[in-house]
């Protein structure tokens, strides 16, 4: 028995999240079929975190435990030649059996993609959040800053999470922009149901003038959901980076 840590990329739009439903086509259920085609055993696969239905991933690791005997490279290849083209398989390297993609990460950084112009893109539809309006980015990047270090993110989780502590730490905020498109990168040691989405919905209210600026420290300190602003949406985020 050996244990496979596999490094995946795929585009989201076209699955209902990462984790297995009953009756949708998720991005887990896609790989353990194709796992199933080539080793002839439906292995469990392990993700390293849960994902929103259309968001991506960049890098997305998971380990599955098997019997069967095949080189890791041999089954990257073979992987790859019968996942859909919107799934890629990166790697696949043995890892101590004991190792879990979920409990061993030792954090992550997310990336949201915004295309910030009159016109939309056709090139970034379902990739990138479409925003029309102006983007004081310099602004931006000076409130974002709040979000660094340890906090109770209660306020930017959301509404009927069960996850009973919500404090999590914050090593990396900041944004860039590349001509049109606008870059949000969050990092840090682990994250809450839509708490990516809802720290930039709320970046998006203050630019609105919706939300005060300079109000993130108190949004956080008062743990009120109703504080923070809309959840944006899913299809601009990306799980950027895994850590272990």
């Amino acid at each position: 028995m050996k244990n496979l840590l596999l490094t995946l990329c795929f585009d989201g739009s076209g699955y209902h999240a990462w984790q297995v439903q009953e009756n949708a086509v998720t991005v887990q259920s896609t790989l353990q079929d194709a796992v199933e085609r080539i080793l002839g055993a439906r292995e469990n696969i392990i993700g390293c975190s849960r994902t929103d239905a259309g968001v991506h991933a960049e890098m997305f690791c998971c380990n599955m435990r098997t019997a069967k005997e095949m080189p890791p490279e041999k089954l990257q290849t073979a992987l790859n030649a019968v996942l859909p083209r919107d799934i890629a398989v990166l790697s696949v390297k043995e890892v101590p059996y004991e190792f879990h993609a979920r409990y061993d990460c030792k954090g992550k950084v997310y990336k949201y993609l915004i295309w910030n112009a009159q016109t939309r893109n056709p090139f970034y539809e379902n990739r990138a959040y479409h925003y029309p309006w102006p983007l004081d980015v310099p602004m931006l990047n000076e409130q974002i800053k709040a979000f660094l270090g340890t906090h109770d993110f209660s306020a930017f989780c959301a509404s009927g999470s069960s996850v009973e502590d919500r404090v999590r730490e914050i090593t990396r905020a900041e944004i860039q922009k590349n001509g049109d498109l606008v870059e949000i990168y969050i990092g840090g040691n682990g994250f809450l149901y839509n708490m990516v989405r809802i720290m930039v919905g709320t970046l998006l209210g203050i630019q609105a003038g919706n939300i005060p600026t300079g109000s993130i420290p108190w949004i956080l300190e008062e743990k009120n959901r109703q504080n923070a602003g809309v959840t944006a949406p899913a299809h601009g985020l990306y799980l950027h980076e895994v850590r272990y």
